[in-house]
C-alpha cells in the first residue's frame, strides 16, 4: 500500500480561488494570442509545479491530479530517482546524437524493454520521441520484415498525429478533419466492444478475422495493429480470448501482430502490459507514455530477426532516445519495480471500480463502468438507452475541474470520461477524487 506522501506542496486538494483563477485568465488571454488556435486546452488552469499526486495553479490552488498526463506520469510528480537520474545525465551531456556517438544509457533503456515486455524470446529495440514515432516505425519494419503492404487496425483506434497514424487512427474530428489525403494499404475491422456489440472474444474476433481474409487477403497483411485495451477510442476492454484469436492468426499467417501498448503499458493495467493479462506475446510492441516519467521517449521493442531485418540506417531520427530522457525511464522503471506499482494499480482499480459500479446503480446516466488497474472508464449514456450522451461527459469534467480534480475525456462519441491518477495516489486522495467524480456524475444526472 502507498501511504500519503508528505512533500513541500501537501497532499490535498486545496482551493483558494475559482477555477480558473485570475493569474490563470490572465495567461490564457497571452496563449490565445501567441499559442496556434489547433491546440485544444481541456481547461485552463495553468500549472506552476507539481508533486506526488499534486497540482499547483499559478494562483496558488492544489488539484488532485487523476490523469497523468494521459498515463505519464505514472510515478507520479517530481520523484526525488528520476529528478536525481535527470539531473545527473543534465550535467554529464544533454545530447550527442545516438546514431553519431552513442552512450550507455540508451543500451541500458532497451535492456530493461527486453526484459520487462512479455515473452522470453530474444528481443531488441530502437528508441524514438513520441508514440506517433513509435507506431509508424513499427509499421515500417513490419512492412518491410514481411514484404507485405497491408495493415489491419481496428474501429475506435487511436495511434497518433502523423500522416500515416492518422491512417491508422479512427476518429475523424477532431484528428483526422480536412488532414488528408492519408497513407494507403490500411485496413479497419471491428474491435470486440463488450457493451455495444455484445459478443464474446471468440465472436468478435472471428468477425474480424472474416473481414481480413475476404476484403484484404490473409497473404497480403504486413501486420495487425492493435490497442490491446483501447485509449483514446473510450478504454475499451475487448472481450477474453479477442486477443489471442488475433495473435494465433497472425502468426499462422506470416503477420506481425503489434501491441500499441503506449497508454496502457508500464503496470497502468496491474501488469506490466495489457498483454499480459492473457498471456499474448507481441511481435512488437509500442512503449511510450509512462515510460520516462514526463520525459519524451518512445520505443519500438521486437523479436530480433524481425527488428534486425532493417537495413543499416534504416531507423532512427536525432533527438530518439535522448539521454536524459534514457536516464529518465531508467529512474522511472526501477521505481515502478521497487514499489510495486502494479500491485498498487489493481489496488486502485479495485476501489474505484467498485465505487463506480455502485453509483452506477443509482444513476440512470452511466452505461457502463470498465477498466482495469488504474486505466478506468466510465461511459455516459441517455438514460434507458445505449444512445452517447456527450453532454453530461463535457459537464462532468467541467464539474471535477472546478472543483480542483482533474479527468480527461475520450471516446468515439465524446461520452466517456477516463480515469488515469497517478500509481503512488494515497487512498485518501484516491478516496477524495472518487468522491467529486461521484458528486459530479449526480449532479449531471
Amino acid at each position: 500500500m502507498v501511504s500519503s506522501l508528505t512533500t513541500a506542496i501537501g497532499t490535498k486538494r486545496t482551493l483558494l480561488t475559482e477555477l480558473p483563477g485570475p493569474r490563470s485568465r490572465a495567461l490564457h488571454e497571452r496563449r490565445t494570442a501567441a499559442v496556434s488556435a489547433g491546440l485544444t486546452v481541456g481547461f485552463p488552469v495553468y500549472i506552476e509545479r507539481a508533486e506526488g499526486a499534486i497540482l499547483v495553479d499559478v494562483d496558488g490552488n492544489s488539484l488532485l491530479d487523476m490523469g497523468s498526463g494521459i498515463a505519464v506520469t505514472s510515478i507520479g510528480h517530481a520523484v526525488p530517482a528520476l529528478i536525481e537520474g535527470v539531473s545527473e545525465q543534465v550535467a554529464k551531456f544533454t545530447h550527442t546524437c545516438f546514431m553519431v556517438t552513442p552512450y550507455e544509457a540508451y543500451v541500458e533503456v532497451c535492456e530493461e524493454l527486453a526484459r520487462i515486455t512479455p515473452g522470453t524470446h530474444k528481443k531488441t529495440s530502437a528508441l524514438f520521441n513520441s508514440g506517433s514515432e513509435a507506431v509508424e516505425n513499427a509499421v515500417k519494419i513490419a512492412r518491410l520484415a514481411t514484404g507485405r503492404s497491408a495493415i489491419v487496425v481496428f474501429d475506435h483506434a487511436y495511434h497518433g498525429r502523423t500522416n500515416l497514424t492518422l491512417a491508422l487512427t479512427a476518429k475523424n474530428m477532431p484528428y483526422k478533419d480536412h488532414f488528408g489525403p492519408f497513407a494507403p494499404e490500411v485496413y479497419r475491422v471491428p474491435m470486440s466492444y463488450p457493451f455495444r456489440d455484445g459478443l464474446s472474444g471468440e465472436e468478435a474476433a472471428k468477425r474480424a478475422i472474416s473481414m481480413i481474409e475476404t476484403q484484404v487477403g490473409a497473404d497480403n497483411v504486413a501486420a495487425v495493429l492493435i490497442e490491446p485495451i483501447q485509449g483514446e477510442g473510450g478504454f475499451i476492454v475487448p472481450a477474453k480470448g479477442f486477443l489471442p484469436a488475433l495473435s494465433a492468426w497472425s502468426t499462422k499467417n506470416g503477420s506481425v501482430f503489434i501491441a500499441d501498448e503506449i497508454q496502457s503499458g508500464f503496470c497502468r493495467t496491474g501488469s506490466w502490459f495489457a498483454c499480459d493479462e492473457e498471456g499474448v506475446i507481441p511481435d512488437i510492441v509500442t512503449t511510450a507514455k509512462g515510460l520516462a516519467g514526463g520525459m519524451p521517449l518512445a520505443g519500438v521493442t521486437g523479436r530480433a530477426e524481425l527488428m534486425n531485418a532493417v537495413h543499416e540506417g534504416g531507423l532512427g531520427g536525432t533527438y530518439g532516445g535522448n539521454p536524459v530522457a534514457c536516464a529518465a525511464a531508467l529512474a522511472t522503471i526501477a521505481t515502478l519495480r521497487e514499489q510495486d506499482l502494479a500491485g498498487r494499480a489493481r489496488e486502485i482499480g479495485h476501489v474505484a471500480l467498485g465505487t463506480l459500479r455502485r453509483l452506477q446503480d443509482d444513476v440512470a446516466i452511466i452505461g457502463e463502468v470498465r477498466g482495469r488497474g488504474a486505466m478506468i472508464a466510465v461511459e455516459f449514456v441517455e438514460p434507458g438507452t445505449k444512445n452517447p450522451n456527450p453532454t453530461v461527459a463535457k459537464a462532468i469534467v467541467k464539474y471535477c475541474t472546478e472543483n480542483g480534480v482533474v479527468v480527461i475525456s475520450c471516446g468515439t462519441y465524446g461520452n466517456v470520461i477516463r480515469l488515469l491518477p497517478p500509481l503512488i495516489i494515497s487512498p485518501e486522495q484516491l478516496d477524495d477524487g472518487l468522491s467529486v467524480f461521484s458528486a459530479a456524475i449526480r449532479a449531471a444526472n
